[in-house]
């Protein structure tokens, strides 16, 4: 009799669990306004409040996400939700993501025509300086994440030398040569194996 109540437990907690998943992600949904990479920020506040996602599993999430094929925000929706439900939890966080744009969308197009009503381009307008806000604590993010270490005790030690030095070189090779970006993420990938990041 423990074992089928421990049973039904478990599934009670993994169905749960996937509900709160999708309901967090649709959150993230409805307000990340910009694209994917707008959804760091949100991801790092669940990092915060969730033990099943940490600061590392977002950046290295990142990272697939960018390299990998398909939208940003939803690959890395799937990879968080795969962190706190296994494969469930992968398809559900990425529903939950992609749901608020759904509703919205259709409902907009259903009411409103984009390109005659000054209402829309008033909302579209408005919405503009919030996805550069996003986009720009993302960024901000990901370089903190990246290139420095919060734990380190001597402020010498806080900066992470060589993948400060494997930034530099691929910034000025961006800057100065003018390569598929699929070349910089396979140079930045070998280096990565190489150095051991």
């Amino acid at each position: 009799m423990d074992s089928v109540c421990g049973i039904h437990f478990e599934i009670f907690y993994r169905i749960v669990n996937l509900f709160l998943l999708f309901f967090e992600f649709s959150k993230i949904g409805l307000f990340a306004v910009g694209g994917g990479l707008a959804t760091l920020p949100f991801l790092f506040h669940l990092a915060e409040n969730y033990t099943w996602l940490t600061a590392e599993i977002i950046g290295n999430g990142q990272a697939l996400a960018q390299s990998a094929p398909g939208a940003i925000g939803v690959n890395m929706a799937a990879n968080a939700g795969f962190y706190a439900a296994s494969v469930p939890g992968a398809f559900v966080a990425a529903a939950g993501l992609v749901f608020p744009s759904i509703i919205i969308i259709t409902i907009i197009a259903h009411m409103l025509a984009f390109n005659e009503n000054r209402l829309a381009r008033a909302v579209f307008m408005g919405l503009k300086p919030c996805a550069t806000g996003l986009l720009a604590a993302a960024g901000f993010g990901v370089i903190r994440l990246s290139l420095f270490n919060n734990a380190a005790s001597i402020w010498y030690e806080m900066f992470r030398l060589r993948e400060c030095i494997l930034f530099s070189v691929l910034f000025v090779l961006i800057l100065k040569l003018k390569f598929h970006p699929a070349v910089y993420i396979g140079l930045a990938g070998a280096a990565g194996v190489i150095l051991k990041l």
